[in-house]
């Protein structure tokens, strides 16, 4: 014999029904069936009832609306006539009932809780009495007959001694199809009806199932089972194939409204399993609830989930500490005033009691608490209860969590990388729970990055914001829509960007971006931006794993990093400015990152693509020292004097490399030596130096007369350095030599100049737009080290950002 609950939705519409009608039809065993109100009438009885107690008479009209939608379910699911007829009669004769009920509600202006619970009784009276007669062969009962209720305070509690006797009773023989309304039960002492709360209608069907020994206990409802998180807010949650009863009643107990978490209880005791179903998708395995633990799952916890309305209360003071019945005190006043408690924190000091309950219990919590401890506070042993509101709960529920070190580490370490900071936190010695409070403004952050950390997501997620999506930034944009899909499929990686910007407008959409016409859409639809514009709205989307990627050689867009950094999202800049700017602000920015466990990665600030920063980082953190560098950084400058020819003369090879994109658009920057400079201070101070840019010396080659002026008063002028290039050529030719722009860094004393380098020097093959670094080190002294490659253009540069990109996705 099975038991099946359909509720809400599940029995809301005519294809729900029908739906019921083929589900229950396909079983060949027993079955009862537990019916709600149809469509979430209960809700709007209770606004009914409400309006007529406040002597408004448009309560009849929406009642009316009530039974005009209740009619045509009648005519929509009963092909039958005459017991179309018939079952309409009996329909509106409840109805009828109902009314007078109303009426007399609306006449004296007052309801009591007895007639609200006779009010809302007849949403399920009349689900069930339609569905009874669309079934084959089903019989309809009286729920109010044998569950029956004590009351406890404000509260019907059921005797299941007597219920479960009167179930026995009822249900002797056993019909093929029994169908009982859910929700609604009698008072034990005087008949009187009464319900069994909110979600009732799951219990309801436990009572029975649990009476009967049902073989199983099926929940019928509008989702296909419990999720690893809320849907609405992680778009890759997914359905829990199996729970054990426990995992199911953490879950439910924080939010997961799947079930109401009382009919967890009766079914558990007789280990009868309950599966959830979906009415809409009944094709769906949905979730298997039973005591057997499933060890076979890819992560230590089965899901997460979350209360947003929570309110923190603390009853503090050192008059606390030593004092037995403290707590007593405080939860016995609590339970009085129908005040429920949903965690607890306390410190190990006892000079301190936090505790969690929903805003609308917060006001009264301080009220009735104030009044318990009003002498310990007029002595100043307590202090004030304190209520802090606009906070969220989240737990993390999982069995395997259970003996497994580790846990706990990794989810603080998960928020902290985040940003988050966790106000209280509870767990209990079982170790199937671990519940926090933090502030509700971070709370779908901290959803997603703990589902993303615990590898509840299909895959790891990095949210990129993009500035700069020219020649660099297209080239990186391009380079992930193409491997995209490799990423997902082997590495479980999915780059997601959520924002592209240029100088004038940005682009943002948490859903992310299409990569094939994000640039086109920042041009056309893109709002009007400024460096410190799209900082504000990166930080108002506060989106998990966020990864801010700086493709620009802006000096405004380098002056957000820290702030970025303080709200833990990543930087990756191929943009020089800020890792060569002031010392100190340098090592800010580093140590920011550190401290906040994220990353500021700049490899593409010197060399491009090639992996002269991490190779240099490895030998340090290897034990090794670094005592010197020599290096050509310049990829244009490189181009150039390797281009210089009889046929081509100075002038003409700066053009060419303007051309070719290896030159800034200005190639003065380049042939200043200052963007030389500037690789060379950062490569010093990544080997350990506090170097400055004013401290290096640089040995010009071109007066700086030609720097000054205009950028066409440079082309005009330029060509008179031809010849002396010339000279300088052939001399060096005639010598076997060749010219490169060196930078040298030894000790910390770094200079930049020309150098003529003979054939035996590792410089000297330099080809193209080339760069070459030479690492003395302690261990590699006599032979230093060599990295060689292309030093300059888009596709490489933009490989070399991909890359910071990847390492940053690698950290878990």
């Amino acid at each position: 014999m099975k038991v099946l609950k359909f509720g809400g939705t599940s029995v809301g519409s005519v294809l729900s029904i029908l739906n019921v009608k083929k589900i229950v039809e396909a079983i060949d065993e027993p079955v009862i069936i537990i019916v709600s109100a149809l469509g979430g009438i209960t809700d709007k009885l209770l606004a009914i009832s409400a309006l007529a107690s406040k002597g408004n008479a448009g309560y009849e009209a929406d009642l009316s609306e009530i039974v005009t939608r209740h009619l045509e379910v009648i005519e929509g699911v009963i092909p039958c006539v005459s017991l179309q007829n018939e079952v309409r009669e009996g329909v509106m004769s409840l109805f009828d009932e109902l009314g007078n009920i109303l009426k007399g509600v609306f006449l004296i202006n007052d309801l009591s809780s007895k007639t609200s619970d006779t009010i809302v009784s007849y949403g399920e009276r009349i689900s069930s009495l339609i569905l009874s007669n669309v079934i084959k062969d089903a019989r309809l009962f009286d729920s109010r007959k044998f569950i029956k209720t004590a009351k406890q305070f404000s509260k019907h509690i059921v005797d299941f001694e007597l219920t479960n006797r009167l179930i026995r009773q009822a249900f002797t023989p056993l019909p093929r199809v029994s169908v009982v309304p859910g929700f609604i039960s009698s008072s034990k002492e005087n008949g009187e009806v009464t319900n069994l709360g909110r979600g009732g209608s799951d219990y309801t069907a436990a009572i029975l199932a649990t009476a009967l020994d049902a073989s199983t206990l099926e929940i019928w409802t509008d989702v296909d089972g419990f999720m690893t998180a809320d849907p609405r807010v992680i778009s890759s949650a997914y359905v829990i194939d199996r729970l054990t009863f426990t995992e199911a009643m953490e879950l439910c107990n924080f939010g997961a409204k799947v079930i109401y978490p009382p009919t967890i209880y009766p079914v558990y005791h007789k280990n009868i399993p309950i599966r959830i179903r979906n009415t809409f998708n009944p094709c769906a395995p949905g979730t298997y609830i039973s005591k057997e633990r499933n060890d076979t799952g890819k992560s230590m916890i089965k899901g997460i989930s979350s209360i947003n309305d929570t309110c923190l209360i603390t009853v503090q003071g050192l008059g606390m500490v030593g004092v037995i019945g403290i707590n007593y005190r405080i939860f016995k006043t609590l339970a009085k005033n129908g005040i429920s408690v949903f965690m607890v924190s306390q410190a190990s000091s006892e000079n301190n009691t936090t505790f969690a309950v929903c805003n609308a219990d917060a006001d009264l919590s301080v009220v009735v608490l104030n009044e318990e401890f009003a002498l310990e506070r007029a002595q100043g042993e307590i202090s004030d209860i304190v209520a802090e509101k606009g906070l969220a709960t989240v737990a993390i529920v999982g069995e395997n969590m259970k003996r497994t070190p580790g846990i706990a580490g990794k989810l603080f370490g998960t928020l902290g990388r985040a940003g988050i900071s966790v106000i209280a936190c509870a767990q209990g010695a079982s170790e199937t729970n671990i519940s926090f409070v933090i502030n509700l403004k971070y709370l779908r952050k901290a959803l997603n990055s703990i589902h993303d950390s615990f590898f509840l997501s299909e895959y790891k997620v990095l949210n990129l914001f993009i500035a700069g999506v020219g020649t660099v930034g297209g080239k990186l944009l391009e380079q992930i829509r193409i491997q995209q899909s490799t990423l997902m499929e082997q590495n479980a990686l999915k780059l997601r960007v959520v924002g592209v910007a240029n100088s004038k407008k940005a682009l943002l959409s948490r859903e992310g971006l299409n990569l094939d016409t994000c640039i086109r859409e920042l041009k056309e639809e893109g709002d009007n931006s400024s460096p410190r514009h799209l900082c504000e709205e990166i930080l108002k989307m506060n989106i998990f794993n966020s990864v801010f990627v700086d493709c620009t050689a802006s000096a405004e867009i380098a002056g957000i990093y820290e702030e970025l950094l303080k709200n833990n999202i990543s930087v990756v800049a191929a943009n020089k400015v800020a890792a060569s700017s002031l010392y100190s602000n340098y090592v800010k920015l580093k140590e920011t990152a550190r401290q906040r466990d994220i990353k500021y990665l700049f490899e593409t600030n010197v060399g491009a693509g090639l992996p002269i920063i991490n190779t240099m980082n490895d030998l340090i953190n290897s034990g090794d020292h670094i005592l010197g560098l020599e290096a050509v950084l310049s990829g244009s400058l490189n181009f150039i004097f390797n281009t210089l020819s009889a046929d081509i003369p100075f002038s003409r090879a700066i053009m060419m490399a303007k051309e070719a994109r290896y030159a800034e658009p200005d190639p003065r920057i380049d042939l200043s030596g200052k963007d030389v400079i500037r690789k060379l201070v950062i490569l010093a101070r990544e080997a350990g130096y506090k170097v400055e840019q004013k401290d290096v010396k640089l040995n010009i080659f071109i007066p700086e007369k030609y720097f000054e002026g205009s950028l066409d008063d440079f082309w005009n002028n330029i060509k008179e350095l031809d010849a002396e290039f010339e000279a300088m050529r052939k001399k060096v030719e005639a010598e076997k030599k060749r010219i490169r722009l060196v930078a040298k860094m030894e000790k910390g004393n770094c200079q930049v100049g020309l150098r003529e380098v003979d054939r035996y020097h590792p410089f000297y093959e330099l080809e193209g737009s080339n760069n070459i670094i030479m690492i003395s080190t302690e261990r590699y002294n006599d032979y230093p080290m060599i990295i060689k490659g292309y030093g300059a253009g888009d596709n490489v540069t933009a490989a070399g950002v991909f890359a910071d990109i990847i390492s940053i996705a690698n950290i878990r």
